[in-house]
C-alpha cells in the first residue's frame, strides 16, 4: 500500500513537469509571440529554482516541517501560480508567476525523495521501481497532450489551445498538493544537524576540485549543459514549426530511452570506464544535434527521431554516470555535499548560462519572416559539444569507478 502511493507521488510530480514544460518554448513563441532571450529568460528559471532550492529544502524543510506537509504546501502553491500562468496574456504577465512556480517546484524534486527514501529499508533496491513512475508520468503528459487533446497541432496552437496545458498541470498539481497531505509522515532531521550553510551548498566538496580529473569533469558538466538547454529550450518548437505530427508525443521516445539505457549504465562502467562512458554521453549531444540540423519532417524524420531517442545516452551516460563517479570521489563525510555541489552547477550556473545562450543564438538566427534557420541553431550545441568532447579526451586520464556507487 505504501509503494503504490509513492509510485503516485511521483507520477504526479513528474506528470506536472512534463505536462507543461516540454511544449513551454512553442507556447511561449506561437502564442505569447516572445523572443529567443525571453523565452531563454523563461526556461531559466528551472536554473533559479535549483539554485534557491537548497535554502528550502536545508534551511526550513529539513529542519522544521515534515517533509510531506511542505511538498503538500507548495504543490498547492505551485497550483495557484500555475492557473495564474494560464490566465497570462502576454510575456510581460507571465514570467512573474513562471518564476514562482519554478523556485516553489524544483524542491520538490528533493523532497518526493526524502518521503520516499523515509519509508524504505533498503532504498538502492527498492526507490528505483518507485521512482520509474516519474518517468511514466512524464511520458503519459505528453501522450496525452499530443493523441488524446492533440493540443501541440498547428491549428490548436494556433488557437491558443496550448495553453490548457496549463490549466491540467494546475488540477495535477492541486491534486499531489492534498494527496500529499496523505503520505506517510516524514520527520524533519532536526536544527542541530551537522554543518551549516557551506555544506547545504555542497561548498565543502570543494576540497575535491583539487584532483585534476574531476576538475576537468567538473567543467565539463558545467559546460555540457549549454547543449543541453538548446534541447530542452527548442526541440519542440523545432519539431512544431517543421510540421513534425503529435511532436510532444514523439518526444516521450526520449524518457522510454532513458529508462532503457539507465539499465545499461552499470554494464558500460563495468566495461569501459567513467571516461569512456562520459565520451560516450558528450558524442551523443554531437550526434544528436547534427541529426537534428539535417533531417526534416518528410525523408529525414527518422533522423529527428533517432535524435529523439539518443536522449537516454547523453542524459544517462553523461549526467547520471557523472553522479555515480562524483560519489565515488567523496569521502564518506562530503558525498552528499559533493552531490549537492554537482547538482548546484549543472541545474542552477550551468543551465542558466545554457539557456542565455540557447535564446541568444536562437535570436541571432531568427527570420525576417518568423521562421528560423534551425540549421544554423543546431549547428551551434553540436559544435560545441564536439570542441568539450576533445578537450575531455585530452585532459582526463581514465580510472575505475565503482557502476553501483549510489
Amino acid at each position: 500500500m505504501i509503494t503504490m502511493r509513492l509510485s503516485i507521488m511521483m507520477f504526479l510530480q513528474f506528470f506536472i513537469w512534463g505536462g507543461w514544460f516540454v511544449t513551454l518554448g512553442t507556447y511561449l513563441g506561437g502564442t505569447l509571440s516572445a523572443s529567443g532571450g525571453q523565452i531563454g529568460m523563461a526556461f531559466s528559471t528551472q536554473s533559479w529554482g535549483a539554485i534557491i532550492a537548497p535554502f528550502i529544502v536545508g534551511l526550513i524543510a529539513d529542519r522544521y516541517f515534515n517533509a510531506e506537509r511542505i511538498l503538500g504546501v507548495l504543490h498547492l502553491l505551485g497550483a495557484g501560480l500555475m492557473y495564474m500562468m494560464y490566465q497570462a496574456s502576454d510575456f510581460t504577465a507571465f514570467y512573474p508567476y513562471v518564476l514562482g512556480y519554478m523556485i516553489a517546484y524544483m524542491p520538490t524534486l528533493a523532497l518526493v525523495n526524502s518521503v520516499a527514501f523515509g519509508q524504505m529499508s533498503d532504498p538502492s533496491k527498492e526507490f528505483g521501481k518507485i521512482r520509474v513512475w516519474g518517468t511514466v508520468g512524464w511520458i503519459v503528459a505528453g501522450l496525452m497532450i499530443s493523441y488524446v487533446f492533440s493540443w501541440d497541432s498547428a491549428s490548436a496552437i494556433e488557437a491558443g489551445m496550448l495553453r490548457n496545458t496549463f490549466l491540467l498541470c494546475a488540477v495535477a498539481s492541486l491534486a499531489l498538493g492534498i494527496f500529499s497531505f496523505t503520505l506517510p509522515a516524514t520527520a524533519p532531521k532536526g536544527a542541530s544537524q551537522e554543518g551549516g550553510l557551506s555544506s547545504l551548498l555542497g561548498l565543502d566538496a570543494l576540497a575535491l576540485l583539487k584532483d585534476k580529473n574531476f576538475l576537468v569533469f567538473f567543467a565539463s558538466s558545467i559546460l555540457i549543459c549549454i547543449p543541453l538547454a538548446f534541447y530542452y529550450q527548442n526541440a519542440n518548437p523545432f519539431l512544431t514549426e517543421i510540421g513534425v505530427e503529435n511532436a510532444t508525443g514523439k518526444m516521450t521516445l526520449g524518457q522510454v530511452s532513458e529508462v532503457l539505457f539507465m539499465l545499461a549504465l552499470p554494464i558500460f562502467l563495468n566495461r569501459f570506464g567513467i571516461k569512456i562512458t562520459l565520451l560516450i554521453g558528450m558524442a551523443a549531444w554531437v550526434l544528436r544535434y547534427a541529426l537534428f540540423a539535417f533531417g526534416d519532417a518528410n525523408e529525414g524524420l527518422f533522423m529527428l527521431i533517432v535524435g529523439i531517442a539518443l536522449h537516454g545516452i547523453c542524459y544517462d551516460f553523461f549526467f547520471v554516470s557523472g553522479q555515480i563517479y562524483t560519489n565515488s570521489k567523496a569521502s564518506e563525510a562530503i558525498k552528499s555535499a559533493a552531490q549537492g555541489l554537482i547538482t548546484l552547477a549543472t541545474y542552477g550556473v550551468g543551465m542558466l548560462v545554457g539557456f542565455a545562450v540557447a535564446g541568444m543564438i536562437t535570436d541571432k538566427y531568427a527570420l525576417a519572416q518568423g521562421g528560423h534557420a534551425w540549421q544554423d541553431i543546431w549547428l551551434f550545441p553540436a559544435g560545441f559539444a564536439a570542441v568539450i568532447l576533445v578537450v575531455f579526451v585530452v585532459l582526463f586520464k581514465g580510472e575505475k569507478v565503482d557502476a553501483n556507487a549510489q
